[in-house]
């Protein structure tokens, strides 16, 4: 049976306010496009859109250091690259607006800034629906050059800091070298490091944690995770290939599950079950969280159990999308302890 203590969550969640984090990997902004339509061009079949409004958002791994952002108050530099084009300014403009530090950024003339343009539109009595998305991105890896300034960075960043998290979307911020450096620095200095990485798992060896998804889980091990038997078979398995401290394992509507090396298991269910608008970011919210409770002194359990509360809260939103130590304790003060279980 699942248990956890309401009020030791509560005193452990106001202690989120304290760790610094450094985020390292592939920084983005999503670009969102609004506008409304009610005719087609004459020019092609295709709609006029009459622009309304542009929102600029932390995505990728840049939504990882905003999450944290938002619950420290700001402690938390990021280290990743940017081009030389329009998008790099308001790349970090939107960092310095949500309290993130950029000065560790390197600045690489060969690479586009990341953007994920996404252009919506509705006409009169309908929803606003996505029409059509535009990546901005390069995905080759750092060259020589622009790596040894990352790895530079990095040994001057880390020491500073009380966590590392590797946000990996498979842009090319995070090579073989990056990767090698900031667990020989985290185990320098006695940090906790966690990967949110979508592939490819075996290239990060002796993290503290990692927090793949199910599909990405079983894309890993090789076979499905479908009962208890085969979601510990998983979790042992990618313990073994990766040597991580811990492997916790984000099940969607059915929870969370968290792997230690010393051979604890525990699942840990959907306890604030709400309507589900986007899903978009909320990967990247429990990492944030999970890590930062962590590096607060929090225990592997109750760092996933408010992970997994923070990530309850972001979904009830559009985009990716943050939340803060207070909105966690006024969730979780509401909540029901009674009707808990694991299923």
């Amino acid at each position: 049976m699942f248990t956890v203590d309401k009020e030791e969550l509560i005193k452990d969640i106001k202690k989120l306010i304290n760790p610094s984090v450094v985020v390292i990997g592939d920084m983005a902004i999503d670009e969102m496009i609004y506008g409304s339509t009610d005719r087609i061009s004459r020019e092609a079949p295709v709609l006029i859109l009459r622009h309304y409004n542009t929102k600029i958002i932390l995505g990728a791994a840049s939504n990882a250091a905003n999450n944290i952002a938002s619950l420290n108050g700001g402690k938390v530099s990021v280290i990743g690259t940017y081009g030389k084009d329009y998008y790099a300014p308001i790349l970090l403009s939107t960092f310095k607006n949500h309290g993130v530090n950029t000065e560790y950024m390197v600045e690489d003339e060969s690479r586009a800034t990341t953007v994920k343009t996404r252009i919506s539109g509705s006409c009169s009595q309908s929803v606003t629906q996505q029409i059509v998305r535009i990546d901005r991105e390069t995905t080759t890896p750092l060259s020589k050059e622009i790596e040894d300034k990352i790895l530079h960075n990095m040994e001057i960043a880390i020491p500073k800091h009380d966590a590392v998290i590797l946000s990996d979307y498979n842009i090319g911020n995070l090579t073989e070298n990056v990767i090698n450096k900031a667990i020989e620095l985290c185990k320098k200095y006695n940090k906790i490091i966690v990967v949110d990485s979508q592939k490819d798992l075996e290239r990060f060896q002796g993290v503290t944690s990692m927090t793949p998804n199910q599909p990405d889980s079983e894309k890993f091990v090789g076979f499905f995770i479908k009962d208890k038997e085969t979601m510990q078979k998983a979790g042992q398995e990618m313990l073994k290939k990766t040597n991580a401290e811990s492997v916790l394992i984000t099940l969607g509507g059915d929870g969370m599950a968290l792997f230690e090396k010393n051979g604890s298991f525990e699942k840990i269910p959907v306890f604030n079950k709400t309507d589900v608008f986007d899903v978009t970011g909320a990967g990247d919210t429990v990492v944030a969280t999970y890590t930062l409770a962590m590096a607060a002194g929090l225990s592997k359990k109750n760092a996933a159990v408010i992970g997994n509360l923070a990530a309850s809260i972001v979904i009830r939103y559009f985009g990716c999308a943050t939340t803060t130590i207070e909105e966690l304790i006024a969730t979780l003060e509401k909540m029901n302890f009674n009707a808990i279980t694991t299923k």
